[in-house]
């Protein structure tokens, strides 16, 4: 891969690691600060690298363009008086209530409006914000790990500048529903998410058939791919879906979110990529985005529980990406970065930035197997959606 032509940036404030739902809660904050560690200590941010760019803090005018006031201000009393708000999601398991909730939510969303500023105004070819990626919550609820929705936000930034057409690739295991159902009568945006079946997976949404609003059918995609299925699979998937439709969708801007839950290691699911996979599915995302969007791209975060093993591996490369100098997937970590891992968490931090994994995978082009899951999952998507996009959805 070439070096990009442009410069690239990250978004981040350490004080980003605010949005903390608490001790034993599966989206700890020490995921996105192993990862900066790690691509500081690996070159892949920093001076002659990937410029870190500071998070501004969203305001209420913004987050208003996609959640509702009232939702707001439960967000706000919730985090000053530590007390649920049941009827906006607030004080579930999945979503406690912490102090100064609404603030931490808020700068995420600025952190993700900044990267997508970044991009729209040239100041940045790519830009990226790992905290984001918050794609469950709703207009007017919180949901799954989600508070406010950053990716929305951005996306409907991005409307009000002017965009026609914008495309937004969930690679993350849960379905990316929140954004989904923010633009699904909207037909300037298409919504792209893999994910393993809701038929066993949380938020259980996501189908084939489930292709947009009267208004804007085959805005909506949704591959639900089976438990189990692995790089092979799951990259034989991908290439299926998702760039045929991209190239045809022509967008101005590829947003994506690269919740990094889908690997083997993950203790909320149930696929089964490596890092080395999950690397292979972050170079094809960015050559797309230079071939369909003249390389406008804007990546995020979003899931991933495994914190020591996979995501800080899985996110570096994800950033040395986004920066244009992919990492060996055989570079060691750092011996400064295990240290610290084993200083704080007590555990062994992996050695390399590869699982050792060839991520390779059978072209959809070859044919498909009907008696596989995998293959009939696939092949229900392309039947639902390709036609609306006037593409053949055979082999």
């Amino acid at each position: 891969m070439l070096v990009c032509p442009g410069p690239s940036t990250v978004v981040f404030d350490p004080s980003l690691t605010a949005y903390d739902f608490g001790p034993g809660h599966p989206m700890s904050p020490l995921r996105v600060d192993l990862t900066m560690r790690l691509a500081q200590e690996l070159g892949v941010v920093g001076e002659g690298a990937l410029r870190m760019v500071a998070a501004p803090m969203a305001d209420e005018e913004r987050l208003v363009t996609v959640h509702d006031p009232a939702f707001i201000e439960a967000v706000v009393r919730a985090g000053s008086s530590g007390r649920a708000e049941p009827d906006f999601g607030l004080g579930t398991e999945d979503d406690p209530v912490f102090r100064g909730m609404h603030e931490a939510s808020a700068h995420v969303v600025g952190a993700s409006v900044e990267a997508f500023r970044q991009v729209w105004s040239g100041d940045s070819l790519h830009s990226a914000n790992i905290s984001g990626g918050l794609h469950h919550a709703m207009r007017d609820r919180a949901s799954g790990f989600c508070i406010y929705n950053d990716v929305a936000v951005g996306i409907r930034w991005l409307l009000d500048q002017g965009v026609e057409r914008v495309a937004y690739v969930d690679l993350d295991v849960h379905h990316g529903d929140g954004v989904e159902r923010a633009f699904w009568d909207d037909p300037r945006v298409l919504t792209v998410s893999l994910h393993e079946t809701g038929q066993l997976l949380f938020p259980g949404t996501g189908f084939a058939t489930d292709t947009g609003g009267e208004e804007a059918e085959g805005s909506a995609v949704n591959v639900a791919l089976p438990p189990g299925t692995g790089d092979a699979g799951w990259l034989r998937a991908f290439h299926a879906v998702v760039p045929p439709l991209l190239r045809e969708f022509a967008p101005q801007v590829l947003v994506t979110q690269q919740g990094c839950d889908s690997h083997a290691d993950d203790p909320l699911a149930h696929l089964m990529l490596s890092v080395d996979g999950q690397r292979a599915a972050y170079l094809a995302l960015h050559d797309l985005a230079h071939e369909v969007s003249q390389g406008r791209w804007v990546a995020l975060g979003g899931g991933g529980y495994e914190l020591v093993q996979v995501v800080p591996r899985a996110w570096t490369h994800l950033l040395a990406v986004v920066g244009g100098r992919p990492l060996d997937a055989l570079s060691a970590t750092p011996g400064g970065w295990r240290e610290h891992v084993e200083h704080t968490l007590g555990v062994n931090a992996p050695l390399r930035m590869t699982d050792g994994q060839d991520p390779a995978y059978r072209d959809w082009a070859d044919g498909y197997d009907p008696d596989t899951w995998l293959d009939r999952a696939v092949h229900q998507t392309r039947m639902a959606v390709f036609p609306l996009h006037g593409l053949d959805p055979m082999p």
